[in-house]
């Protein structure tokens, strides 16, 4: 099958607001929708701010998001304020109560406390006390606050759960609230601009996990609608049904390296490529926590791992690496894209990143730090290697030296592989490698069941390491 190529002066490295060129002037219809959505925006920003005054958490006099809004909870300030006395009140007794239970928690495994038992069972009474069924009134109620108000209204939540589940949630806000006044005084999130909470990709609506530094005027609507093919981000609906009639991308810029039946991977430099990878950066920060690199794109190159159907290839997940890195790291930052997550698509991009230092005759770890999921995925895919790589081996003396030339990885996290499987000893002034049988026959089993649907083969890389930049 021919490669597909392009070529850096052939990618469309427009602004987002390109869509809206000489032309293509909006029409008197058009004029009328933006005039009417932007009426409902306003009208829904006016019940939102009619008083900017109290916080969901009691501990503030002014709110300066939804997730902060008493009014949006179907709160008052004043209510707020007192929940939050009842839930000082409450975290003051149990404190009082662990305090008493701090000798019988000198050692471990001891049974419940009368206190807990007696706890489980009014949670228990609490949520068997609850009627599922709601009231011809409550329906009517329910029906009406939600016509009333719509989306600038959080939904009546009585009776959906039992009351002490429905205090969880309650707190839970609260504390999510709070962590997002922090990340305000902090700096991390400006005042006056909401984060945006859901982007439109493809066939997909995602939720997002953090703040990314968009332009405020995208970033205060909440949503976003995305090319999945040129990552361009726009502001509507109509916008996005526009650009797509007219954009000419169907798989990332740059050279395929790597095509294994519908999974392909491109290579995408980012001095070449510059507005796609930023705006690749810019998506990625919107489900990474550590991540600070949105627009210094230049002296890196981006691996885009797509999955190919009959309308293009869609983005799978993604990792950039350093064109001279002086610590070897093969690996600066990766993503999956949620869509795709909890299927193998990760530990293929890491293996992928692997794949490239053997070609390159190095070893390779990744940039740190690394966020949650990134630290849980490369621990699993280590676990996976070693494991591999002792059930293949049959001398009787084993080096970490050999073990990191043959798989990549580096000595580092080797070492810090072994010791959390309980498989590196001291003994006698040596290190000692225990093959633990137990572990590796578990590993068989998983493979064997898992299949070889989602891993990576050597031979369909078409790629020689770069000379330099």
């Amino acid at each position: 099958m021919p490669r597909r190529k392009r070529n850096a002066g052939s990618s469309s490295e427009g602004t987002e607001d390109s869509d809206f060129s000489a032309d293509h002037e909006p029409t008197e219809a058009m004029e009328r929708v933006h005039r009417r959505s932007s009426t409902r925006l306003t009208r829904t920003s006016l019940r939102l701010s009619q008083s900017a005054q109290g916080h969901l958490t009691g501990r503030h006099e002014r709110h300066f998001s939804i997730s902060g809004c008493p009014l949006y909870h179907n709160l008052s300030a004043d209510e707020c304020k007192g929940k939050a006395s009842t839930r000082d009140k409450q975290a003051e007794e149990r404190m009082l109560s662990h305090r008493q239970d701090e000798n019988r928690h000198s050692t471990r495994n001891q049974a419940p406390t009368e206190r807990q038992l007696r706890y489980k069972e009014k949670v228990t009474e609490l949520r068997r006390k609850r009627n599922s069924d709601l009231s011809k009134k409550q329906k009517e109620m329910y029906v009406d606050h939600r016509q009333s108000h719509g989306v600038s209204r959080e939904p009546l939540l009585e009776n959906i759960t039992s009351d002490y589940d429905l205090e969880l949630f309650r707190k839970a806000q609260a504390r999510a609230s709070e962590d997002l006044e922090k990340l305000r005084l902090s700096g991390q999130v400006s005042e006056g601009s909401n984060m945006i909470k859901i982007i439109v990709f493809g066939r997909y609506e995602l939720d997002t996990w953090y703040h990314s530094p968009y332009p405020e005027e995208y970033a205060r609507l909440g949503r976003l609608y995305m090319c999945e093919f040129c990552l361009k981000y726009m502001k509507s609906q109509t916008i996005l049904r526009r650009h797509m009639a007219k954009c000419v991308w169907k798989h990332p810029p740059g050279d395929e390296i790597y095509r294994k039946g519908n999974i392909s991977v491109f290579e995408v430099d980012g001095k070449k490529n510059k507005i796609y990878c930023q705006n690749l950066c810019l998506l990625a920060k919107l489900f990474l926590d550590h991540k600070t690199l949105y627009y210094d794109v230049e002296p890196f190159l981006f691996y885009v791992m797509t999955d190919a159907d009959k309308t293009g290839c869609h983005l799978v997940g993604y990792f950039s690496k350093e064109k001279n890195s002086f610590l070897n790291y093969n690996v600066s930052c990766i993503l999956t894209m949620p869509q795709y997550m909890r299927q193998g698509y990760g530990k293929m991009l890491i293996d992928f990143s692997y794949l490239l230092s053997k070609m390159e005759e190095k070893v390779g770890s990744p940039e740190r730090p690394l966020s949650d999921l990134g630290l849980i995925s490369y621990r699993s895919y280590w676990k996976e290697v070693l494991l591999r790589y002792l059930n293949s081996f049959q001398g009787k003396e084993i080096s970490i030296k050999e073990i990191s030339q043959e798989t990549a990885v580096n000595p580092v996290d080797i070492v810090s592989t072994l010791q959390s499987l309980q498989m590196l000893k001291y003994w006698k002034g040596k290190h000692l490698v225990l093959k633990r049988q137990d572990l590796i026959d578990d590993w068989k089993a998983k493979e064997t069941k898992r299949g070889n649907d989602k891993t990576i083969d050597p031979t369909a890389l078409k790629w020689t390491p770069p000379k330099g930049t």
